[in-house]
Formats: structure tokens, sequence, C-alpha cells
């Protein structure tokens, strides 16, 4: 069974920086491709980033281009998302997020980190 246990949520100021932490367990076969979603209030969960655990393929959602960067430490089993020049658009819970394929859907969840940025 996968495990995703975020951390590393918080407040902070519009032009600010935070690093997410995803801490992943569980067979490999399921976390090939481990990434980060967000949702806003009262917005849709959107995707924001992904990486292949195995591998160094990465993609990103347009707007975060340039200022997110995910990476993986395979020896920690951990993913992180380090989020650079925060705007209040940013602000919403995070999620970690896991799936087998390319192709496939995200079948296992974290429980979220709350990122809020202060403009």
């Amino acid at each position: 069974q996968v495990q995703l246990v975020e951390s590393g949520g918080g407040l902070v100021q519009a032009g600010g920086s935070l690093r997410l932490s995803c801490l992943v367990s569980g067979p490999a076969a399921s976390t090939n491709f481990v990434g980060w979603f967000r949702q806003a209030p009262g917005k849709e969960r959107e995707f924001v980033a992904v990486t292949y655990y195995f591998g160094s393929a990465s993609s990103y959602e347009d707007s975060v281009k340039g200022r997110f960067t995910i990476s993986k430490d395979n020896a920690k089993n951990t993913v992180y998302l380090q989020m650079n020049s925060l705007q209040s658009e940013d602000t919403g819970v995070y999620y970690c997020a896991a799936k087998s394929t390319w192709t496939s859907d995200f079948r296992a969840w974290g429980q979220g980190t709350q990122v809020t940025v202060s403009s």
C-alpha cells in the first residue's frame, strides 16, 4: 500500500520561498511517477508538477515553470517541491500523489499541506 506524507507548508510573504517534502513508501511499481497538485479555496484541484521517481524526467504546469522545481532524494524516499517567487495565486493545499505509469491516473494521495502566500 502506497503512503504519501507531505510536510513543509506554511505562511510566507509574496516573493518568498518554501520547500515541500513528500515522504514516499509502498511498492515501487505504484510509485514510478510522483507529482504535486494544489487546490485553492473554491477551486478544483490542479496539477503542479510530476517527476519520474526512478529517472530524471519531469513536467510542470505553465504558471509555475521557472519558479518551482521538483526533485527527489531516493535514499530518503522523498520528493521535494521547491517553490520560489511565490505569489498570492499559489495559495492552497498542496497534495503529493503517485501513479504507476505516465498515462495512468494518480491513485495514491497524501493528506495535503497548506501553503499561504500573503501579499
